[in-house]
């Protein structure tokens, strides 16, 4: 945390001339925030872009800190041994008590008119405790920069985007929590199968009359290398369609759906694992040998493991007046590889969500909810099916525009089958209990 503090206190140092001549209005602000300050925005609106005079930086960041009390328990019918003693291999006793504090840095800037760059820095993460990149773009509504007034019509509906940094897979990714930048999830966790990955990138959209259309292609890799290796490198690609209008003062309705295909053994493989975050309900079903959760990051999300897949997801969105609800649902079927080796191991899952929320105040900045989230299927190897449900029910108040505090109830439960293992704890293994969540974000 030291460390933390101190390349923070030089960040601030580095940029503290650019602040002083940051724009301060309210749309420039809005334009550069990667995260909007209102809520349910979901792709940046297609819009005019602001005048261009002189390039504009802004910094933001976001903090969150959790008290977490939660029990868990397992039906396993042994856990082992510790090491090479007889000692019983028991869960980890679960206490109540703050987690590490997380925190982001983001670095916008405005290069020309319709042209704006963002970076994220992860200062402090469950996984990484240490300051480390996870990503940013330049993204791209104007070609004004080649020429004033240059394919002004087709750029009107047209954007592109290109960086290292999360693909626009589904519409989760702008409701879930990224580290420490939480304030647009209503909950604490994130999806089971938490589809989110980073990685080099270029998009195509294209807006009208409220309809929007994305394709995309990835090198499908997290972490970058130019060597080769093998033949199994391979790109991926992924679309989106979906419509989204204010049919009136009241009522807003958004459907989207989108499809991704990853085409590598060697790469490919990170749709549902690549957030090294870290998963939000720590430890939970990990037991002595797992050397009091320091090799295990991801605790109460789901993998499935494969790395040539083929997934899609649709997304509803409808509010009407404080009454909200965005649901999921999601399929992805693959497969798995022994080192380099392709093996006919191809399975299928199947998750489902639905969020349910009521915003209240004269500003909206109290609310109510409850979340479903659930994952099935198996393996074509093997017989059995693994089934995950979780409940979430929670509750918020925005104190301001940029803080805000939350309450959730969690019950997550596993199927009692050998699938998962025959000494494993999450067979037939559930946690439940209460989470708090403090989050500024600016």
């Amino acid at each position: 945390m030291k460390t933390m503090l101190m390349r923070a206190s030089m960040l601030a140092v580095l940029f503290s001339g650019v602040i002083s001549a940051q724009d301060t209005t309210t749309s420039m602000r809005d334009y550069l925030a990667p995260e909007k300050a209102s809520r349910n925005v979901f792709e940046d609106p297609k819009g005019a872009s602001p005048e261009f005079d002189g390039v504009k930086v802004s910094v933001g960041g976001d903090f969150a800190l959790q008290f977490q009390s939660l029990d868990h328990s397992t039906e396993a019918p042994s856990l082992g041994t510790v090491g090479t003693t007889t000692t019983p291999n028991t869960l980890q006793v679960m206490g109540s008590d703050f987690n590490l504090p997380t925190a982001n840095l983001d670095l916008n800037a405005y290069l020309a008119k319709g042209v704006k760059m963002h970076l994220r820095t992860y200062l402090s993460a469950r996984h990484h405790n240490e300051a480390w990149v996870k990503g940013g773009y330049i993204q791209i509504d104007d070609l004004d920069f080649i020429k004033e007034g240059f394919a002004a019509n087709i750029m009107k509906h047209a954007r592109v985007k290109v960086g290292m940094d999360e693909i626009n897979y589904g519409d989760y990714h702008f409701r879930r929590s990224d580290n420490a930048e939480t304030i647009n999830n209503p909950f604490v966790g994130n999806f089971i199968m938490d589809n989110f990955s980073t990685e080099a990138f270029g998009e195509g959209y294209l807006f009208y009359n409220n309809f929007i259309g994305m394709v995309g292609i990835s090198n499908g890799k997290l972490n970058q290398t130019a060597v080769k290796g093998t033949n199994w490198n391979s790109p991926s690609v992924y679309a989106k369609l979906g419509f989204d209008k204010q049919i009136s003062e009241d009522l807003r309705v958004r459907l989207t759906g989108s499809f991704i295909q990853t085409n590598g053994l060697s790469t490919g493989g990170y749709l549902y694992s690549a957030d090294r975050a870290g998963g939000r309900y720590y430890y939970v079903l990990l037991t002595q040998n797992d050397l009091m959760g320091t090799n295990n990051y991801a605790t109460g999300r789901f993998n499935p493991g494969f790395k040539k897949m083929k997934a899609f997801q649709v997304n509803p969105f409808v509010k009407y007046q404080g009454l909200e609800f965005f649901g999921a649902y999601e399929y992805v079927t693959g497969n798995k590889a022994s080192g380099l080796t392709e093996r006919p191991t191809d399975g299928d899952y199947t998750q489902l969500a639905a969020e349910l929320l009521y915003r209240f105040g004269n500003k909206e900045q109290f609310y109510f909810g409850g979340r479903y989230n659930s994952i099935s299927g198996q393996d074509d190897d093997v017989s059995a099916e693994r089934k995950i449900d979780r409940f979430n029910i929670a509750g918020g108040w925005f104190m301001t525009k940029n803080i805000l505090a939350k309450v959730e109830y969690v019950n997550q439960k596993y199927n009692n089958d050998p699938v998962w293992g025959a000494t494993s704890a999450l067979r037939g293994g559930k946690f439940n209990g209460l989470m708090f969540e403090a989050t500024i974000g600016f």
